[in-house]
């Protein structure tokens, strides 16, 4: 039961984006879309539970002196697998992600659950840990892209929902991204409050 609470705290308790505010390069800079935020969330996602994984199951065998940048270059291989991946059988999307692909190693939540709870916990726990937390972290970023979609282009996972010309174009711009996040993260905190 307590891996199950590991893994929906990912969602609500813990979330990167809403509760924990990290990983924001990515939250901000790929979000123009919901595909993107979709992309970008599933990828993550992959990353997380991989170096889970892994850094659970070395963590007896690496020295202190060298555990973080041990655990980057655990994160770099698996952030290397997907971008090869994305760039073979989804090239639109690769293109679309761009720079934030590679970003993936330095992103604070995927090195933050390596460090706090993968280098100190099973693997089972490990890999639940970092499916709850990619999956909540997918969440946020697609709820942002949805956003910013609908209100910047009419648009909802590239299906036309209202004419093009009706759109907000400061939803498709960087400010969008802010404005969007900041209503999104108001909403959240005012349910978690009631």
């Amino acid at each position: 039961m307590n891996q199950w609470k590991n893994f929906s705290k990912g969602f609500f308790k813990e979330n990167a984006v809403f509760t924990l505010l990290l990983g924001m390069c990515p939250t901000l800079g790929v979000t123009s879309s919901a595909i993107n935020g979709l992309g970008m969330g599933l990828a993550t996602t992959f990353v997380l539970i991989m170096a889970n994984l892994v850094v659970s199951l070395v963590k007896d065998f690496i020295p202190d002196k060298v555990r973080i940048p041990a655990f980057i270059v655990i994160i770099a291989t698996f952030v290397t697998i997907v971008e090869m991946v994305m760039q073979a059988y989804v090239p639109a999307l690769f293109d679309a992600l761009g720079l934030f692909i590679p970003l993936i190693v330095v992103n604070c939540v995927v090195l933050g659950r390596a460090e706090a709870f993968a280098s100190k916990n099973n693997v089972g726990s490990s890999i639940i840990d970092g499916a709850g937390m990619g999956l909540g972290f997918t969440m946020a970023l697609v709820m942002l892209g949805s956003i910013r979609e609908l209100l910047g282009s009419g648009f909802l996972f590239g299906l036309p929902v209202y004419p093009e010309e009706y759109g907000m174009l400061v939803f498709v711009l960087a400010p969008g991204a802010f404005i969007a996040l900041g209503y999104l993260i108001a909403i959240i905190n005012r349910f978690k409050r009631a």
